[in-house]
């Protein structure tokens, strides 16, 4: 006999088999989510993946660090922190030719997101100029792009915005309860002020969290909720496994259960339908099988990996047989619907254009 579902489930439910984006999940709805019967999960999160998106498409994306190392945040899980000696080699930012040379290289593999990132609290002033140019010539190669530099002043995410950079990638990392376990050289609330910059600059938002970092179901209910109840939902939500690095506080972290790990992929694509949902860090640790459940789950979006990948890389090969044997295929960049992203775009060159008008007429008084 099926046991009878709780208050909160039947809430959660009954709110999922909604079509109406929502914006004011409880976490005890989300709780809920996370502690059904897995197989109940994952055809409930199956079902929703459905109503938005190809099930067997997948979005390829590859990530390229421009700057590494030596990070004066102090993130726990990061070896590219300054704060602890995991062996990692500094290197300073890369020059623009060099980035868009790997940039040719990985449209020429099939990916059609190109991220770009370095290791800073935030750019600086002398930065930047070199940063807009990456965006500028990746994008004129067809690709989407995406970074992460760290905090955004509005200056700085409105001159990205400008210069057509696509996706802005800011993680939330875990909760908000949780938060200052693992970091506390930057707040909660700075993070999520520079996420409403790259929203008011009209790029698209890219955020999620880590996994496997000692936090409870509690807290990865807590981040659930945090992005599921932004203004709007992050059109692109990485869902990372911890790699665990010598030398860094969280080396010794007792291993996620991968089923909890796909429990949290299926409630991400409940919560936010519409959004590409990325298997990212940890993914070369996962196996087939566990890959496999997380697209059965709704994930529906990949890193080929932090360097750049190449016909000749084997992780790329096994990527392919794996996409093989699923009967997946990467997803085609037209197959997404970008209007809103336009729109927003308009919006935003026409309220430029406005107060450039108001200031000049200021300026004739």
């Amino acid at each position: 006999m099926a046991t009878p579902l709780s208050r909160a489930e039947n809430t959660a439910l009954s709110a999922t088999e909604n079509t109406t984006l929502r914006h004011d999940w409880q976490r005890a709805e989300i709780q809920a989510l996370l502690e059904r019967p897995f197989n109940d999960l994952l055809f409930q999160a199956q079902s929703v993946h459905r109503r938005h998106f190809d099930p067997n498409a997948v979005q390829i994306s590859t990530l390229l660090s421009i700057k590494t190392g030596a990070c004066p945040e102090d993130c726990k899980y990061c070896p590219q922190s300054g704060h602890y000696n995991t062996g990692l080699e500094r290197e300073k930012l890369l020059q623009v030719e060099a980035v868009l040379e790997e940039a040719r290289k990985a449209r020429a593999v099939g990916a059609s997101r190109f991220c770009m990132g370095a290791a800073w609290k935030h750019p600086s002033a002398r930065d930047m100029p070199y940063v807009l140019e990456m965006v500028r010539g990746v994008r004129a190669m067809g690709l989407e792009t995406c970074m992460t530099l760290g905090m955004l002043s509005r200056d700085q995410a409105e001159q990205l915005g400008e210069a057509g950079l696509d996706y802005y990638n800011h993680n939330l990392d875990t909760s908000p309860e949780y938060y200052g376990e693992i970091i506390t050289t930057r707040t909660y609330a700075d993070r999520l002020e520079t996420l409403d910059h790259v929203r008011q600059s009209g790029m698209k938002i890219c955020s999620g969290g880590i996994l496997g970092m000692g936090e409870s179901v509690g807290d990865r209910a807590g981040l659930l909720q945090q992005l599921a109840n932004l203004p709007e939902h992050p059109e692109s939500v990485p869902i990372n496994m911890l790699i665990r690095i010598q030398g860094t506080p969280l080396e010794h972290v007792e291993d996620l259960d991968p089923i909890d790990f796909i429990r949290t992929i299926a409630v991400a694509r409940i919560l936010m339908p519409r959004s590409h949902v990325r298997l990212a860090a940890g993914r070369e640790l996962m196996s087939d099988e566990t890959q496999a459940l997380a697209f059965l789950a709704g994930a529906n979006s990949i890193f080929y990996g932090e360097r750049l990948l190449t016909a000749h890389n084997p992780q790329a090969s096994h990527d392919q047989r794996l996409f093989d044997r699923l009967g997946l295929h990467p997803e085609r960049r037209e197959d997404v619907d970008d209007s809103a992203y336009e729109a927003a775009l308009r919006e935003r060159v026409a309220r430029a254009r406005l107060d450039t008008m108001v200031t000049d007429a200021t300026a004739r008084v």
